[in-house]
């Protein structure tokens, strides 16, 4: 009886004790977890802050080319003109070297402004000539940016960098969390709090700092609501390592910490050959034929869910399994699509290679072996270089990229307007094609300052005699727009969304337009 009541008393102990070591584990987990998420959604209210100031910088650089500027009547008609056809900007004004205000496209402005604002209060960009600074108005503050025209004058825009910029935080922590945009000084810009917040010591706080402009966005976090965000598993697993045991709960915590480590399950989905190609269509914009496709990486679970990109690529970068991932899945698109690439030479397969792996010793001999056992051309092939990491070394980039061209294949420079690289990292690297991102694409038809970036980096393209390419196409007005602003080729699910290879066979038997793009004789799925 009390070897019976000793095993109890030690299973219920054991019970506990696990039960208390596995929650207090996965707590630890979902901090982690939580935290990048959370890291991840300030950098994209960065990049949109980054954008809206780009895009008033690009716009004093301009002027200061294309016209003389001062303070005459008609000269101010048509800076009135340049704040007119640019939603992001409020006024332009024309000052002296110390910031003294001269005169301003709309002098109506200049009586919301609650001080003056000195060149010792404004802070330096990283390309040395923008200057940023917080203006401070009757109802809010606004962001300003400085750019000399010589020794004496300057010339500044102000700029509308809204709440809504920082709208950014997910519907289960929004009314329990505060996003303010600051100054590198110390000075807020920008906030979005919810009226329900309140502050308090234990908030968690989470910051981003921009690698352009003097600036970076801070989110306070109230802990009671990050206790309930994502926290769905928490109790069952709590109850399962309390249910089964010291003994059993050994060897299931050994299986929970080899199946939920993230790490672990995509190595072994990596052996099991678990990432499969789906193909996106690729079509020029006025007949909507196509002309080839992006090859898009999926996660199909034994069970057949198919996991998205979002929740297993930024993994595999960090641990830097993204490589063996990206030769899995180009080894299996090109066994896929070879008879399509032969039976039109025409035909354009992209594939997405993060930066550290372009810059690998052996990449460009991999690639051409990968290619040269699926007997296609190397001429129908094109590896977008993706921005979300940057490039370490650029000179070899453009060294890499530059024999990859020797060898016939093309490069594409994936997400730009939204990634790392400036105008000159795209002229540098010497590539192919541009590609413009879904951001601008969503806005296309609703802000003008994203009409004047799509034509601007289409101006440049030409220029620079390269391709355009925009993503994300949903819409006929999106389509029509991206045709008014020169670009001629895209893909989105206008046409088509990605699809595994038997669905994309029986796309390319019968095109949106009812053309045949390879005849019925050509065998694609094994």
């Amino acid at each position: 009886m009390r070897s019976r009541i000793s095993s109890i008393l030690i299973i219920a102990f054991s019970a506990l004790f696990f039960g208390v070591g596995g929650h207090a584990a996965m707590t630890s987990i979902l901090h982690r977890v939580q935290l990048q998420q959370l890291t991840g959604i300030i950098e994209t209210a960065v990049r949109r802050v980054e954008t809206t100031i780009d895009n008033g910088a690009a716009m004093l650089v301009d002027l200061s080319r294309a016209q003389e500027l001062s303070c005459e009547p008609s000269r101010l008609q048509a800076l009135r003109l340049q704040v007119y056809q640019r939603s992001g900007v409020k006024d332009i004004r024309l000052t002296k070297h110390d910031g003294t205000v001269l005169c301003s496209a709309y002098s109506e402005t200049l009586e919301f402004d609650t001080a003056r604002i000195d060149r010792s209060d404004m802070q330096p960009s990283a390309d040395g000539r923008t200057l940023v600074f917080r203006v401070e108005q009757i109802g809010g503050e606004a962001v300003g940016i400085l750019f000399d025209l010589n020794k004496t004058s300057s010339i500044q825009a102000i700029l509308g960098v809204t709440p809504s910029l920082l709208d950014i935080m997910p519907t289960e922590l929004r009314s329990d969390s505060a996003v303010r945009l600051m100054l590198t000084n110390g000075q807020q810009v920008e906030s979005y709090i919810s009226q329900a917040f309140a502050k308090s010591d234990n908030d968690l706080e989470v910051n981003a700092s921009s690698a352009k402009f003097p600036l970076s966005i801070t989110v306070a976090v109230s802990q009671s609501a990050l206790d309930g965000w994502n926290r769905e598993s928490l109790t069952p697993f709590t109850l399962l390592s309390v249910g089964l045991g010291f003994i059993i709960g050994v060897l299931l915590t050994r299986a929970f910490a080899r199946s939920r480590s993230d790490l672990a399950e995509l190595d072994r989905a990596l052996k099991r050959k678990e990432f499969k190609p789906f193909y996106q269509p690729t079509f020029d914009l006025a007949t909507r034929d196509i002309l080839g496709c992006e090859v898009l990486s999926r996660w199909i679970k034994p069970d057949g869910r198919i996991i998205p990109p979002v929740q297993f690529i930024p993994l595999a970068e960090s641990s830097g399994r993204i490589e063996a991932l990206t030769w899995l899945v180009m080894t299996t698109a090109l066994g896929d699509l070879a008879p399509a690439m032969k039976a039109n030479k025409n035909f354009k397969v992209s594939f997405n290679v993060v930066p550290e792996h372009l810059l690998n010793d052996d990449f460009v001999s991999k690639l051409r072996d990968v290619v040269r056992r699926a007997k296609v051309s190397p001429r129908q092939i094109m590896i977008e270089v993706t921005e979300r990491q940057e490039f370490r070394d650029l000179e070899r980039a453009k060294s890499i990229v530059s024999s990859l061209r020797d060898y016939g294949f093309k490069i594409a420079l994936d997400d730009v307007g939204v990634g790392h690289s400036g105008l000159s990292q795209i002229k540098a690297l010497g590539v192919n094609t541009i590609k413009i991102d879904k951001f601008f694409v969503d806005s296309i038809i609703t802000d003008a300052s994203a009409v004047t970036i799509v034509e601007m980096l289409v101006r440049l393209a030409h220029q620079l005699e390269m391709t355009v390419i925009a993503e994300g196409i949903e819409k006929d007005e999106q389509l029509s727009a991206l045709q008014r602003s020169g670009v001629a080729m895209g893909q989105g699910y206008l046409v088509a969304r990605p699809m595994p290879m038997i669905e994309f066979e029986a796309f390319l038997r019968h095109s949106p337009d009812g053309s045949n793009v390879i005849s019925d004789d050509v065998s694609l799925v094994a």
